[in-house]
């Protein structure tokens, strides 16, 4: 039987160090994607990686039994914000971009999955550009905004869960969404219906 996040941690709490390699094992993939999609390159990624769950193992004490997945994007956004904060160089990576996926499923990792109808070259050189204009749209969004984005659309969070992790209310999370859908909109003419 499957335990729940919950008593994981508990068990976390009280010493129990397979609990916490479960936590890492079943959330890992999940918050590599995310770190990769914050800050633009895996080997920083990774870093931020291990400094979420060193933050998650800290921690521990505070979590309150409800909502875990919010809970360790919360941590694992702070952690990114302020090491990108902290090192400029720091860019958004597609969100077309392949993560190492391992089990078959990179949707739930962030990665768009085109469909393939096998097209022709013409098609796919048309497809790559398309590709790059959004890559270079999303990268230009600010960084909350960029953020927002990520959690509500690639993560699938729900907006108080995304007003959760971000420190802010849900009417922030629906303004910066709008405002990032807008920009994005802006940016890509053709597309601008499907984004609206």
């Amino acid at each position: 039987m499957k335990k729940s996040d919950e008593s994981l941690m508990e068990a976390h709490r009280r010493g129990n160090p397979a609990a916490f390699a479960e936590i890492v094992r079943r959330y890992g993939e999940l918050v590599l994607g995310y770190l990769i999609h914050m800050c633009g390159n895996r080997e920083q990624a990774e870093d931020f990686f291990q400094e979420t769950f060193r933050r998650v193992h800290e921690k521990a004490h505070t979590f309150t039994g409800s909502g875990f997945r919010p809970w360790l994007l919360t941590i694992a956004t702070h952690t990114a914000l302020n090491g990108l904060r902290k090192n400029r160089r720091g860019r958004f990576v597609s969100l077309d971009q392949g993560i190492g996926c391992t089990d078959g499923n990179c949707e739930k990792s962030g990665t768009i999955q085109v469909a393939d109808d096998s097209p022709g070259p013409s098609e796919d050189a048309s497809l790559a550009e398309q590709k790059e204009q959004v890559r270079g749209a999303i990268d230009s969004l600010p960084t909350r905004q960029r953020a927002t984005l990520v959690l509500a659309y690639y993560q699938q969070l729900s907006y108080p869960e995304v007003a959760d992790v971000m420190g802010c209310s849900v009417g922030t999370v629906k303004t910066q969404i709008y405002r990032a859908v807008r920009t994005l909109a802006d940016k890509l003419p053709d597309w601008g219906g499907e984004l609206k």
